[in-house]
Order: structure tokens, then sequence, then C-alpha cells
């Protein structure tokens, strides 16, 4: 889906913002969609090389379904080349690395969530982007059968891809890398890109939550959080939850420390003064931020720990205590 075809047998892809002109015989950045013969093909449809059951603060979606279980699917390939990528061992290798890869068609992946019960399909763990076709007709075939779908993502889409995938999804998760380039040229991208896809998942109407995954020396400068958190809550308004998350050393920034517990709690604090009303820090499990409060009374509405939900106040969409309402995905 999604390409245009050139002379000489190559094709331009118009998946994501890179816009590939592809030879034949050969792959795309994110080396999943290969030239063959003057088309486009996905190598790694129905062919995922990771399949889990997590809780979906995972993803994290705070405002979608607490204390649910979503059934993940990943696969290799990603049009991001993130050093700090925490699943670089499917994100930045190709299908013919992988150790393990399943046969997984939609149909059966559908039947699988069915089988245990589970609510909720997520595309996750590497870039959905370079999956697209696997994850479009999952979602579509998911959506027959009454189930959600929520999606991870760098946020690259190309408007017209990502219009079309929105019309079978209920949540996204956008990983927002920083506000500047030079954040972005950590992951070897660009950051309108991402903004622009912000303002359409937006505009659509679909539940939205961001991340900020906070790096030392890449992205911790407070006043380009506050900036940030200036331009979500002029743009996208002041209910989209704000994660953000520690970052731990990994892949090709071993060399960094983690992430201070006091940087993140001045962004959190940031972010709320600012006017955002729904903020939290992830990957501090048991922090006072991992749960949820009423911007109104401030009283707890969701406890959490890390990924536990350990008690919930919303009812019917609002606060017990005030009658506030939280917006979200409830039930």
């Amino acid at each position: 889906m999604f390409y245009k075809v050139l002379v000489g047998n190559e094709v331009q892809c118009q998946m994501c913002f890179r816009k590939c002109i592809i030879p034949e015989g050969r792959r795309g950045a994110c080396r999943n969609r290969e030239n063959r013969k003057g088309k486009l093909y996905s190598v790694v449809y129905g062919r995922p090389s990771a399949v889990h059951i997590d809780p979906v603060e995972k993803e994290p979606q705070y405002h979608f379904l607490p204390g649910s279980e979503i059934l993940c699917i990943g696969t290799a390939g990603c049009n991001f080349r993130c050093r700090h990528c925490h699943n670089w061992h499917l994100s930045q290798r190709s299908i013919e690395e992988m150790a393990y890869v399943y046969d997984l068609m939609p149909e059966k992946a559908v039947e699988q969530a069915l089988k245990n019960k589970i609510p909720t399909m997520s595309f996750t763990y590497n870039e959905p982007t370079s999956f697209y076709e696997y994850v479009y007709d999952i979602a579509k075939l998911a959506k027959e059968k009454g189930l959600r779908i929520i999606w991870h993502s760098n946020g690259a889409l190309n408007p017209a891809p990502l219009k079309e995938l929105l019309k079978y999804t209920d949540g996204v998760t956008i990983d927002l890398k920083g506000f500047s380039q030079r954040a972005y040229d950590n992951s070897s991208a660009e950051l309108e890109p991402v903004l622009r896809t912000l303002k359409i998942i937006n505009k659509e109407g679909k539940w939205l939550e961001i991340v900020n995954l906070v790096i030392p020396t890449i992205n911790d400068d407070l006043e380009e959080i506050r900036k940030m958190c200036i331009w979500i809550k002029e743009n996208l308004g002041v209910d989209v939850p704000l994660h953000f998350s520690r970052f731990f050393p990994a892949y090709r920034l071993t060399q960094l420390p983690p992430t201070p517990i006091s940087t993140l709690e001045k962004a959190y604090e940031i972010a709320r003064k600012v006017g955002l009303n729904y903020v939290s820090i992830g990957n501090v499990p048991g922090h006072k931020y991992n749960s949820t409060f009423c911007p109104k009374c401030g009283k707890k509405l969701i406890h959490r720990t890390h990924f536990m939900v350990l008690s919930n106040d919303i009812e019917d969409g609002k606060c017990r205590f005030c009658g506030q309402e939280i917006p979200g995905i409830w039930k």
C-alpha cells in the first residue's frame, strides 16, 4: 500500500516522511518494504517476531480501559535509527536476523485475542509504520469482531496512510522524542512530521497519549520541555496525557547515566504549571506520579505502581469524589 511506480522499475514508498526511492531488488530504510519487479512488498506480513500479552499501562495508555490486557504484536524493522532504542534487537534488524519469526496471519491473530478474552490488540515494540499492511488488515478484522485497536508509534507516518489506519483505531501512543531537531538527530529523523501526525490524530478524534523519554544531554533541557508542553496545550489541548519516562542506558547510548528522578519531577512540575491536566512519570516503579489525579479536586483517581492498577475511582468517566469529567476510554 501507498507507493508510486517510477521509471526503470524503481518505486517510491509513500508510507513515511522518508519517501524512500527503492531500486528493484532493494528495500527501504525500514528494512521491511522490498521492490520486486516494480511492485512493493512487505516482507514481514504475517511474520511477527514478538507476540505477547501485556497490561495496557505498559504501552503506556493510562486512560484506556485501565487494568485490562492487550495482545501486542511487533516485527523486525523501523524507519528511525534511535541510538537509545531498548527494543533495538527488533527495530534495528531485518527479518533475516530475527531469532524467532512466528507464522501468524491476521485471522489467527484476531482469534488469539478472542480466545484469550483480551479486549484490545496493540501494535508495538517496533514501529507499526514498518509493518503497516499487517496492522491494517488485523485492525479491520478485529473491529468487525468488536475488539479495540491501539498502536504505539514514532509518529512519522504520512497523512494519507495515517488517516486510513485511524478509521480502524481507538487509541494511539506517540513517542515525542523531544522538541528540537537536535533531539531528533539522535534518531536520524525529523520533528515536524511527528507534530503533523499529533495534530491529525487529535483532529480525527482518536484517543491520544504522548510519551517523552527524557534522556540526559539529548532532550533534558527544561526550557525545551516547557516549549513542548506549551505546544501540546495550544495544539492538542490540556487533556492529552503526557508521560515523562526515565531513560536507562541502552543500545548505542550506554555511556549516558539513567535520567535523574529529580529531572523527571521538574518536567512534571513544568507541564502542570503550563496547564496540562494529566501528567505522569514512568519507568520509576512506585513513584507518586505513576498514578492519575483529578485536575479539579486533586484526589488520586487511578492508583498505580508501575504497570499495576491497585484502585480505580473513575465512575462513568467521572471523578468519584467531585464529579469532574475525566476524558478517556473507560468501557
